[in-house]
């Protein structure tokens, strides 16, 4: 299988100003390899670290240590290294990121929220074929999310996640606001990507969802030192 993402020895701690400069380590050490068409589930208690390391996979927090390498146009690059510039590039054509919660510009509406996160020119009809895969009716496509219930944004979050078909996923908690039915959708768009060759990094604390996407568990440890 071809290696999509790995790390070597990441590392992040975060300083906190308003405590006299109080260093809290939170990641150390960390090595995982993900490759083409499997799916690694981040396991480990409440504040182990799952959800920075998933965002310091994205480049939202910056590497105090370490290398993050990703496949980025066939060969693998340093993300913890790369300029700004190179990030955004890995991020619209190689890394997708699924958050718990939609943040977008308000008044847009939810097919134009999915459709401009994709630069192919069917864009729209991809993202309305999403949205009614996803149960969100014709109906509200033109109506901003922010009048839709949490479960409804949390589906539109998800169809703008992957709509461009990137060939790495990161998914942080992506059933954490759906009922069964809906999650058992998101369960087949994980295997649909996965099918398709995609390496899929994620959360998943329903474990009926985990255990029907995993292929295997990765597990991070809390810090407990604080220096």
């Amino acid at each position: 299988m071809t290696l999509m993402l790995r790390t070597d020895g990441l590392a992040k701690q975060f300083t906190l100003h308003l405590q006299g400069g109080i260093k809290l380590p939170v990641l150390e050490g960390v090595d995982l390899d993900v490759h083409a068409g499997e799916c690694v589930a981040l396991s480990g208690p409440s504040g182990a670290g799952k959800s920075t390391l998933l965002r310091a996979l994205f480049g939202n927090y910056r590497a105090d240590g370490g290398r993050i390498w990703v496949r980025h146009r066939g060969s693998m690059v340093d993300l913890a290294a790369a300029s700004p510039r190179v990030v955004l590039a890995i991020r619209q054509q190689t890394l997708g990121y699924v958050s718990q919660f939609l943040r977008v510009v308000p008044r847009v509406p939810s097919l134009q929220i999915v459709a401009e996160a994709s630069p192919a020119p069917d864009a729209e009809a991809r993202a309305r074929d999403l949205l009614r895969r996803l149960n969100i009716p014709a109906r509200l496509h033109a109506l901003p999310p922010a009048t839709f219930s949490g479960g409804e944004q949390q589906r539109v979050n998800l169809a703008r996640g992957f709509i461009s078909g990137h060939p790495i996923l990161l998914l942080d908690e992506p059933t954490a606001s759906l009922d069964a039915a809906n999650a058992k959708i998101v369960v087949g768009m994980i295997r649909d990507a996965k099918a398709r060759g995609a390496a899929v990094v994620g959360i998943f604390h329903d474990t009926d969802v985990r255990d029907a996407v995993a292929d295997r568990l990765h597990e991070v440890r809390p810090r407990q030192d604080a220096a």
